[in-house]
């Protein structure tokens, strides 16, 4: 392993502002907002608008949005659900009488209806200080005018340009001439770029009741999809306080249901009933220890959690003290289990993108958004230029009486979720990755990194990283645990864990998947510090 301080990237450091995502151009227009006056949540949307062009694979305005914001002044923290319903039409029936074991995974009938637009629009009203139109402007000009793609995006079209060439609407976008844009191609979504600005012209209410809702109501009816005009007409964003728990002095945050934002807290509670610290970042007792934590509270999570609306989901005793202390028990410090099931509560009256900003009066922003899979359901909606998620094709199950089996207006369990640290009430750091399931096991091994271990934002990211399959996608269940893990964590750790009854496969070493992205506030200076993975393409800077 590489010694402490040699990381792939320096740390950065500035004092009035921040910004941290994964696309250096969306980077570059959160910096720009927050140069001009721009606050926190001003930069995050520009900055997500921007993403939702030059990352298309991951977001998008067909999406869905979490996000956390922070106030500096009154210390509040405050956190938005943009994850949109089901259609109305889909039900467990509808599915099944087609001859279905799980949900379709692309095409339209694994849309749910898009929560991103809605989200930032109520991000923008609340917590803004800049006009729509200012922050919509950098993405509507790379979407109308052209943006170079980099080698990863147009790796990531050419290994989906099989299923994308089957809709004609997404392989006029992508695949123009029929085959994927080579790195340094202007990749243009004019139609995209006229679907900003009627929501700049319009509001949210355009993508939801008007010209752009009836045109993907139109689209989904003429192709054989569920998704109807009064299923986008009926959404609403929910604002609520973030879920919490105490980590060893620490106060963490994490979106509420159905976010799964709760499996992280669930494994710092577990994690603290044991010396993390003293096991020594990186070693096979520490590894061990936190795959063995992941298996419970994911077991948790697929055992009780659902869309609150209609499950009763146990959620005081999956993050109590107490439920962890039981869970840390059940764990065998010498060897893996094979199974894991949920705990026992008694009975009661039932692809992805992350970025995160500071600005100059330490308001702060946790965001995450996404279509779901890469492209989400791979259609991109008639004339809108919109891709569409697959979210409820993804996120449901049709196992019978499920908490999370699918049902006409429900929302489903969301893979998303991103988290925001204080101190005393004071912010300290603001992070978060995409991946799927790989998001709760990335993000608890970056906080334990920064907490238990003391390392800086970019150690923090660029330590040897692991990820235990399968997690909570119902397409990948049930399969048999697999310990997947960067061949930088040492052979000796490997083969212990290996010796443990870890079903072990070794990955190149920068091949563990995220994209995390991390930025702190130093307590004595209150210098920000910038991390940024280079496992992907993007970059934090600040000014």
């Amino acid at each position: 392993m590489a010694r402490r301080g040699a990381t792939q990237r320096a740390v950065v450091m500035a004092r009035e502002g921040m910004v941290a995502t994964a696309h250096p151009l969306a980077t570059a227009a959160g910096l720009d907002i927050l140069r001009r006056g721009g606050n926190a949540m001003d930069a995050a949307i520009a900055a997500a608008l921007v993403t939702g062009v030059t990352l298309p694979a991951m977001c998008g305005l067909g999406g869905d949005a979490f996000l956390i914001h922070y106030d500096g002044r009154s210390g509040e923290v405050t956190a938005i659900n943009g994850s949109g319903i089901a259609p109305r039409a889909a039900s467990r029936d509808y599915f099944v009488e087609r001859g279905y074991t799980k949900m379709p995974f692309t095409g339209l009938l694994s849309v749910a209806v898009p929560g991103a637009v809605h989200a930032y629009f109520t991000a923008i009203e609340r917590f803004g200080s800049m006009e729509p139109a200012a922050l919509f402007a950098p993405a509507i000009r790379y979407a109308e005018e052209g943006f170079p793609l980099t080698h990863e995006g147009s790796r990531t079209i050419a290994d989906y340009a099989e299923p994308m060439g089957r809709f004609p609407t997404s392989a006029a976008i992508y695949l123009p001439g029929g085959a994927a844009p080579r790195p340094g191609t202007r990749l243009r979504n004019p139609d995209l770029a006229r679907s900003m600005r009627l929501i700049v012209e319009r509001g949210s209410a355009v993508f939801y009741q008007g010209e752009i809702a009836e045109e993907i109501a139109r689209f989904m009816a003429e192709n054989g999809g569920l998704m109807t005009l009064d299923d986008l007409a009926g959404h609403e964003s929910v604002v609520y306080r973030p879920l919490q728990t105490e980590y060893r002095g620490y106060t963490v945050y994490q979106t509420g249901l159905p976010s799964q934002g709760l499996i992280m807290l669930e494994e710092l509670n577990i994690l603290a009933n044991a010396d993390l610290a003293a096991m020594g970042a990186g070693s096979a007792d520490a590894i061990h220890l936190m795959v063995e934590t992941k298996k419970l509270a994911f077991a948790d999570r697929l055992g009780y959690c659902g869309d609150p609306a209609f499950v009763d989901v146990p959620l005081e005793t999956l993050l109590s003290p107490e439920f962890a202390r039981a869970r840390f028990a059940e764990i065998d410090m010498t060897r893996a289990k094979e199974q894991v099931g949920a705990g026992r509560i008694p009975e009661r009256d039932g692809d992805t993108t992350y970025l995160c900003v500071v600005d100059r009066d330490g308001n702060a922003v946790s965001l995450i958004h996404s279509l779901s899979a890469a492209f989400g359901s791979q259609v991109v909606a008639g004339n809108t230029g919109i891709l569409l998620n697959n979210r409820a094709g993804r996120g449901f199950t049709l196992e019978e009486g499920h908490p999370n089996v699918i049902a006409p207006g429900k929302r489903t369990m969301h893979t998303l979720n991103c988290y925001l640290i204080t101190q005393g009430g004071r912010l300290r750091w603001v992070g978060g990755t995409p991946g799927g399931d790989g998001q709760p096991q990335w993000n608890m091994q970056v906080v334990t990194n920064l907490i238990d271990f003391g390392m800086n934002v970019q150690e923090a990211i660029e330590a040897p990283r692991w990820l235990s399959f399968p997690g909570t996608d119902p397409i990948n269940l049930p399969y048999d645990f697999v310990l997947r893990i960067e061949g930088r964590a040492g052979a000796a750790v490997i083969a212990e864990l290996e010796r443990r009854g870890h079903r072990v496969e070794v990955l190149g070493d920068w091949d563990g998947g995220g994209a995390a992205q991390v930025i702190e506030v130093d307590p004595e200076t209150g210098t920000l510090l910038g991390g940024s993975d280079p496992r992907t393409e993007g970059l934090a800077l600040g000014y």
